[in-house]
């Protein structure tokens, strides 16, 4: 008699949503190397999905630049000092926008969503999870100034930093982000937005001020 088919069996893979997630994932996080070339046969063995998937994520990809097209195909973009210290000019100048709308206009829940990324970044001895809590509080920030576009452009540029800078996935001085952080914290619950903005310029300029000086010591330049 034949077997009757069991829905909860595992079906055939996915041929499309989550593709680009995950890619955008894997290079935001090492998995590939700068420059590294990406081959549709590999990525789709990778993934497990057909060609069109792939090919639409690095397209996307692409317009994240995070790939560009080489001579073979799309490759991890190369990115260098100079690239590092414009993201983080173009950074500064929306950060401190976002942190002036979330200030305006972040609703109770944002602000105790910020406090307790906060309260976690600042008690777990782990430092992968410390470096998570600290890319979820800027996140968390972006999502209170409640703007699309701004908040969208500065996805886009922390992939690209992460992706560029991934030789400095520590931070340099956690109690002063700390501290950072909670200047920020204080604004936003105050409704300060002026305070607000000058907080997070202000984490982020010095945060660039300690890559210029990271490339001095190693003799890269900028």
């Amino acid at each position: 008699m034949p077997r009757q088919a069991d829905h909860n069996e595992a079906g055939p893979p996915d041929d499309g949503g989550g593709v680009y997630e995950r890619l955008r994932s894997d290079l935001t996080h090492g998995a590939f190397e700068l420059g590294a070339q990406l081959s549709e046969a590999t990525l789709t063995a990778r993934y497990g999905v057909s060609r069109t998937p792939i090919r639409e994520a690095l397209a996307r990809l692409d317009q994240d630049a995070l790939v560009e097209r080489g001579p073979r195909g799309y490759q991890v973009r190369l990115g260098g000092p100079a690239d590092i210290l414009e993201i983080y000019e173009a950074r500064i100048a929306l950060e401190g926008v976002a942190a002036a709308d979330a200030a305006e206009r972040r609703t109770e829940l944002e602000l105790a969503r910020l406090y307790k990324i906060h309260e976690q970044m600042c008690t777990s001895p782990e430092p992968s999870v410390i470096l998570d809590m600290n890319s979820r509080f800027h996140q968390e920030l972006w999502a209170a100034a409640h703007n699309n576009t701004i908040s969208t452009l500065l996805q886009r540029l922390s992939a690209q930093l992460r992706l560029f800078d991934r030789g400095n996935r520590g931070l340099d001085d956690l109690d002063v982000t700390r501290a950072e952080h909670e200047s920020i914290l204080e604004a936003v619950a105050t409704r300060d937005a002026a305070a607000a903005y000058a907080a997070a310029t202000s984490h982020l300029a010095r945060t660039r001020e300690e890559r210029i000086n990271h490339f001095a010591r190693t003799g890269l330049e900028p």
